[in-house]
């Protein structure tokens, strides 16, 4: 029973969120966008900080390149003059410059390539980005055409006068032909009078006919010529 009551309160509580989310799509819709874009604006900042390491670190290697060509001039010439002592300091200094010139390429390699991906993760983001604008701006169309419909439609059926001209156009299609019950009525009459035997009786050859006929007319025409 416990386990009944949790899936049903879970399934009222899924129902309540899919309304809710139906009812305010278009503000979840602009939300979602304005996170997005947030987003976006953070990774834009982390690329510009990466990109100025990344000319710290090529000013420093050049920098390094300048002074370990220094270095090499003057142990030479400190070579040269007999001084082993002046050149021995300088092959030092220039393997220690080049050893830092070593871990700066490393980190400048990966610098390059933190800037690749994130330059190919902030394209895909700005396409992705301007999508959900346009799908938003149609969204935005279809739910003010809803939103009219519904009110129209609202406001329709809130209206007396269309359910009072239907209900009177009802009533004079369903009134009777008067008519159609006038002569009901002379049939009716005649039946009880027995104003009718006579003319059937003439009209079967039973004596003269107390009306004259169509066949009468044709007759005297046809005698006549």
């Amino acid at each position: 029973m416990l386990r009944l009551m949790d899936t049903l309160l879970k399934g009222a509580r899924a129902r309540a969120e899919e309304r809710v989310t139906d009812a305010y799509a278009i503000e979840l819709i602009e939300q979602k966008i304005r996170e997005a874009q947030a987003s976006f604006r953070s990774a834009k900042t982390t690329l510009a900080t990466l990109m100025q390491r990344q000319r710290v670190e090529v000013r420093a290697m050049d920098d390094l390149d300048t002074r370990i060509a220094d270095l090499m001039e003057r142990a030479g010439q400190a070579l040269n003059a007999g001084r082993d002592d002046l050149a021995n300091e300088a092959a030092a200094a220039i393997a220690d410059l080049e050893n830092e010139k070593a871990v700066r390429q490393q980190t400048l390699d990966r610098l390059e390539a933190k800037i690749t991906r994130l330059r190919h993760s902030l394209d895909k983001a700005n396409r992705r980005i301007i999508d959900l604008k346009q799908g938003a701006i149609g969204a935005r169309a279809v739910e003010r055409e809803r939103r009219a419909q519904a009110g129209l439609n609202g406001r329709i059926a809130q209206t007396p006068h269309i359910a009072e001209a239907e209900e009177l156009i009802a009533r004079v299609m369903g009134q009777d032909d008067p008519f159609e019950q006038a002569e009901i009525l002379s049939e009716i009459d005649a039946a009880l009078d027995h104003s009718g035997v006579a003319d059937r009786m003439g009209d079967a050859g039973f004596g003269a006919p107390s009306r004259t006929r169509t066949e009468d007319v044709l007759a005297r025409l046809r005698a006549s010529s």
